[in-house]
């Protein structure tokens, strides 16, 4: 039976040479001489550090366009609230989102569903695995997927005939 798998995973050599970058940048800026602007990466959560809320912004910017050269979809990332650390300074952490949590796998299972289309759709650990018997109606689900799940940056993958 022809399958596909339906996945959100941000490539994290790209994402790592992004936070390098945007480190590199940080320090040669002028603008950021003398403070205590810093990105980090820790498994799958970017740490920015800044003086200030404008300062914490920059650093933001410089990462997203970063990422943005680098063909990592921004809608990746999970921008917390900024939260003081001693002083003046800040830190804003902002994770990677890696998987489809249950509640969007669930949604995805009952779009297919409700679309009529002669398919399956099950929920695989971090993944929704879709079946069919023609390869016409996969990728019409794949399409019905895109257009309907536009706030995840979703990718197919395993697709077999």
């Amino acid at each position: 039976m022809p399958s596909f798998d339906t996945v959100c995973e941000a490539n994290f050599v790209e994402v790592k040479n992004a936070v390098e970058n945007t480190a590199k940048e940080i320090g040669t800026r002028f603008d950021f001489k003398g403070t205590s602007a810093a990105v980090e990466l820790k498994d799958k959560e970017i740490t920015l550090f800044g003086d200030a809320d404008f300062q914490l912004q920059q650093v933001e910017d410089i990462l997203r366009n970063k990422l943005t050269k680098r063909n990592v979809d921004v809608r990746f990332l999970d921008v917390q609230k900024p939260q003081k650390i001693g002083g003046d300074k800040l830190k804003q952490v902002v994770k990677v989102k890696n998987g489809i949590d249950s509640e969007q796998a669930k949604k995805i299972q009952r779009l297919i569903k409700d679309s009529k289309l002669k398919l399956q759709a099950a929920i695989q650990e971090d993944k929704v695995r879709v079946t069919g018997a023609k390869r016409d109606d996969l990728q019409a689900a794949m399409a019905l997927i895109r257009k309907d799940m536009a706030d995840l940056p979703l990718s197919f993958d395993n697709f077999r005939d």
